[in-house]
């Protein structure tokens, strides 16, 4: 009889657990199912806390990009990077990339935009807020492309207010990934080895960041209605090397900027990420970027995307370690080791750039005129375009090692080539005896290229005292911003 009871009762516990699973179970295939439907968004939501009502994961992960908050100072890191980019806009100011919380705070405090008083001033075009915001795919709708690309950065001061989110890449109406900037697609089918119609799910998930993270330029187009559009556009016609864009430009005879100092007719490389991730390891196995930087989570029973992009090495567990069969340890040690092949060649380079600008700057001065110079100012434009290139490619040395190291070798090749000119130049009016001035802090640079930094820095400050409240008032009034979706970030800058 004890034993029946024992039996009874145990039964009873047993069912009671499982009715208790059942019950979990059935919840959560009820709140997957709810994540996996598709509510209904405004087409151009772009504040990016509405969509918190119904991706509370994903949303609650993607505020964790605020966390990515520290002001690295490449500049300070690195004096010579003030003389490599003299007349351009980089030398004003440099940090290395937040989290894309800040998207739209680091671009209206870096010195790069300027003081402007009201929305036709300042140095910068419209098409630099192109990847800051979810709002310009708003206003490209709104607006179309060309008068999206005309005027100046200051035209949008109160339309684009929110930074790098949902709307970026995914299509509201059924929450699938979707490239938002026409210029990818375009580029993409002109290059060939992918349609952009023939994409893949997984391709999206590289794609939607390559909006992006890869190398593009300005292409001035006369505007109907008056003025230029400066069109962001991907040189990839020729193809996504960095000697086919190298060609591309040089047939065009394009420049970013003529060079302070040296004089030469320059090309800044932007973000080449894409490019440079698909002749590594990963890229050529189908890896993608989300893979990666946006690996999944499981939370209970419930599988959602990561979306704090960042460095896969703060969540190797669900990043690295899905497919390596070794230990973090081992990983770690072979990426700081790959790291510091780059960075040695990446000073090698800079420094040997610095020297030749401004030793090109010495043989002006004493008269070197244009045709013996010509076939240096080639060589200089070179070697920086493909310094630039791999630099400028975040962690390229994680995602292509073996190219980043083979296209820095040939920038040290050509700044050498550049330097054994310029010494025969320089010989030739007799100053065979110069030495560049040494670049011993960022001070000392910009003192050496003539950069006004405390006037830069005073016009940023009355701009931020001023216009910039406007804006978020404006913004506000509009229904496009909420002030408390911003109030926790802190307004940090390196100057």
């Amino acid at each position: 009889m004890n034993k029946f009871k024992l039996l009874f009762i145990a039964s009873i516990i047993a069912i009671g657990c499982m009715t208790a699973l059942v019950g979990s179970i059935n919840e959560k295939k009820k709140e997957q199912e709810l994540i996996n439907s598709v509510p209904k968004v405004d087409k151009f939501e772009t504040k990016n806390e509405e969509f918190r009502k119904h991706y509370p994961r994903q949303f609650d992960s993607w505020k964790k990009t605020g966390k990515q908050d520290d002001i690295h100072d490449m500049l300070k890191d690195y004096p010579e990077l003030v003389v490599l980019w003299a007349g351009y806009s980089f030398a004003k100011d440099y940090n290395a990339p937040r989290g894309h919380l800040y998207a739209i705070e680091d671009n209206r405090n870096t010195l790069r935009t300027g003081g402007p008083v009201d929305g036709k001033t300042g140095p910068m075009p419209t098409a630099c807020w192109t990847c800051k915001s979810p709002d310009v795919v708003r206003m490209m709708d709104k607006e179309g492309d060309m008068d999206y690309y005309t005027g100046k950065w200051a035209k949008y001061g109160s339309d684009i207010i929110n930074p790098i989110g949902c709307v970026d890449c995914h299509n509201t109406e059924t929450m699938e990934l979707e490239v938002k900037r026409k210029f990818l697609g375009k580029a993409l089918d002109e290059e060939g080895s992918l349609k952009m119609k023939d994409a893949t799910h997984q391709d999206m998930r590289t794609l939607v960041c390559a909006q992006c993270h890869v190398e593009y330029y300005f292409d001035k187009i006369p505007n109907p209605k008056g003025g230029k559009a400066g069109v962001v556009t991907l040189p990839w016609s020729k193809g996504q090397s960095v000697e086919d864009m190298e060609e591309y430009y040089d047939e065009r005879e394009f420049k970013d900027w003529t060079h302070k100092i040296s004089k030469t007719p320059m090309l800044k490389a932007q973000h080449p990420g894409y490019e440079m991730w698909k002749t590594g390891a990963h890229g050529k196995n189908g890896v993608s970027c989300a893979d990666c930087h946006m690996p999944y989570k499981q939370e209970g029973g419930i599988k959602y995307t990561d979306h704090k992009i960042g460095n896969p090495l703060d969540n190797m567990e669900q990043s690295c370690m899905n497919c390596h069969r070794v230990s973090e340890e081992s990983l770690i040690s072979n990426l700081a080791l790959k790291k510091k092949r780059k960075d040695e060649l990446h000073e090698k380079a800079m420094k040997q750039l610095a020297s030749a600008h401004l030793e090109a700057g010495k043989a002006w001065e004493l008269g070197a005129n244009k045709e013996e110079m010509a076939p240096i100012l080639k060589d200089i434009r070179h070697s920086q375009w493909r310094w630039d290139y791999a630099v400028a490619s975040h962690a390229s040395f994680f995602h292509a090692p073996e190219e980043t190291l083979r296209v820095l070798g040939t920038s040290l090749e050509k700044a050498g080539n550049a330097r054994i000119k310029l010494a025969k130049v320089l010989a030739k009016y007799g100053a065979s005896d110069y030495v560049a001035p040494a670049l011993t802090s960022k001070k000392v640079a910009q003192e050496i290229t003539g950069l006004p930094f405390e006037k830069l820095v005073k016009e940023k400050k009355k701009f931020q005292k001023g216009l910039l409240i406007e804006w978020k008032k404006e913004a506000e009034k509009k229904g496009i911003y909420n002030p408390e979706s911003t109030k926790d970030i802190e307004d940090k800058t390196s100057y």
